[in-house]
């Protein structure tokens, strides 16, 4: 069974699933470390995060908890942060002026994986988005991740374009 809560509720969604209560909520500050343990806890991320230094961190929680058009989200299951995600809205002029959404930063703990933890997080974006008026979803997965494509072309997502990015360094 899958409830969504009212905007007055701290839990975006609460569902049951194999190992108990599954509940996603916008986080929280204090949510941070945990937030970076989820990030660091694969080969890419390991080599991408610093968790020695947590202030680019907390600045980076409050531009996003500060800005509407941004949510940073936390799953937990039985009050224990499990999972995360950001979810940006972004106008554009093309498709006839329409907004997107955008999911950046998915992460699940190892001993949820293949448990519908993640497609729980994903629809519930997805549904926001519509809700929201967006014309599309989008997110971007790294090359290296062939389990993460085979997840979401089963949401129903499309590898429909090349994506490329450009590392800035600092001067």
């Amino acid at each position: 069974m899958v409830t969504t809560q009212s905007s007055a509720e701290p839990a975006l969604l609460t569902a049951a699933v194999e190992h108990g209560t599954f509940t996603l909520r916008r986080a929280r500050k204090g949510d941070v470390p945990r937030i970076l343990e989820l990030l660091v806890d694969d080969q890419l991320g390991a080599r991408r995060e610093n968790l020695d230094d947590p202030a680019p961190y907390e600045r980076a929680f409050e531009a996003i908890d500060a800005d509407p058009a941004h949510l940073l989200v936390v799953g937990e299951l039985e009050g224990e942060v499990v999972a995360t995600f950001q979810l940006s809205y972004i106008p554009g002029l093309s498709r006839k002026g329409s907004w997107r959404a955008q999911i950046e930063a998915v992460r699940v703990s190892d001993a949820l994986r293949g448990q519908g933890v993640g497609a729980l997080m994903i629809q519930w974006a997805i549904d926001q988005a519509r809700d929201r008026g967006c014309s599309l979803v989008q997110l971007t997965t790294d090359k290296s991740r062939v389990a993460a494509h085979r997840f979401y072309e089963r949401l129903g997502f499309a590898a429909s374009h090349e994506g490329m990015k450009l590392i800035l360094l600092p001067n």
